[in-house]
């Protein structure tokens, strides 16, 4: 025997039926005046739950496309926002930075009025070695700008180096934290003279060190300040190197040695001012004069084993 072929209806046939059913049904209510109450309190169960099932199913399509829309105006809202916040960000960092000049050239105009007994011309740093540290660097002033061999460079409240090398449009310094650098100093509370070297190992933990000083009755202590003394061959008198951090005897008994944390911040040097004048024609002017006054006192004769030593690594 053949199986019967058994029939189903689709759901959306079955939708369809009805909807054009109760649509009938309504109409004809309408039209007529025949009593469709009992029918109606039937199809009631039938086509209340069914018509409230489309409700909400409209009112959940209506309230999709609020949200999507408020989501859609949101996005653009916060895209607008995150514009302003970039903008804004921006000029924040330009701020910053021009906040950060300015600092610096407060900070070399005060280093200029500092030392205002000497000329100076003020010079960019344009390059400098590998490292961390600036020991040797470009600036962007020559001899073009009147820029010589040996001229001592300041920057940061204190002294930076010396030139070592000239172009047209350029010049060389090497600072004094290099490890091929020795400056005579001294310090300042008992003017007693040392010579100051460079240690770039050292400077990883923000100093050099200072030797050679003679303290025999112990006043030397931290805090102590010391500048670039009146015997030194190639740098001024008087400029500040630094701040004595540390100070021990050496093993001769007669001599200290320490360590001194610099004045200036190697770790990041921008702009500098360059004294254009040399310490060799300072000293030769100062003994011109003192060769035209008789009744001056001799010149101290400056320590030879310093300037040697000076001259060594300079």
């Amino acid at each position: 025997m053949k199986k019967k072929k058994q029939y189903k209806m689709k759901t959306k046939h079955l939708i369809t039926m009805m909807t054009i059913l109760c649509l009938g049904l309504i109409v004809l209510s309408l039209s007529t005046s025949f009593s469709f109450a009992p029918m109606r309190n039937v199809l009631g169960y039938v086509i209340v739950p069914f018509q409230n099932g489309i409700n909400e199913v409209g009112t959940w399509m209506t309230d999709q496309k609020k949200g999507f829309q408020s989501m859609k105006k949101l996005a653009a809202e916060n895209e607008e926002l995150q514009k302003q916040v970039d903008e804004l960000q921006a000029k924040n960092t330009t701020l910053s930075q021009d906040q950060e000049e300015l600092d610096r050239l407060r900070a070399l105009y005060s280093l200029d009025t500092d030392y205002s007994e000497y000329d100076k011309v003020a010079a960019q740093v344009i390059g400098k070695d590998t490292g961390n540290w600036y020991s040797t660097f470009l600036i962007n002033r020559g001899s073009s700008d009147g820029i010589e061999v040996d001229m001592n460079v300041i920057a940061d409240g204190g002294l930076v180096g010396i030139v070592t090398e000239t172009g047209a449009h350029w010049a060389t310094v090497r600072s004094i934290i290099d490890d091929s650098s020795n400056v005579s100093a001294t310090v300042t509370s008992i003017s007693q003279n040392c010579m100051v070297t460079g240690d770039l190992q050292m400077m990883d933990d923000g100093k050099i060190r200072f030797i050679q000083l003679t303290d025999k009755e112990d006043q030397v202590q931290e805090g102590d300040k010391i500048v670039t003394s009146s015997v030194s061959n190639k740098f001024l008198k008087g400029i500040l190197i630094g701040y004595i951090s540390e100070v021990s005897t050496d093993a001769n008994k007669l001599t200290k040695s320490g360590t001194i944390i610099p004045a200036v911040d190697f770790n990041d040097i921008q702009e500098v001012l360059v004294i254009k004048e040399l310490k060799q024609q300072k000293t030769d002017d100062v003994t011109s004069e003192e060769s035209q006054t008789p009744d001056d006192s001799t010149t101290p004769t400056p320590d030879p084993a310093q300037d040697t030593q000076e001259d060594t690594k300079e």
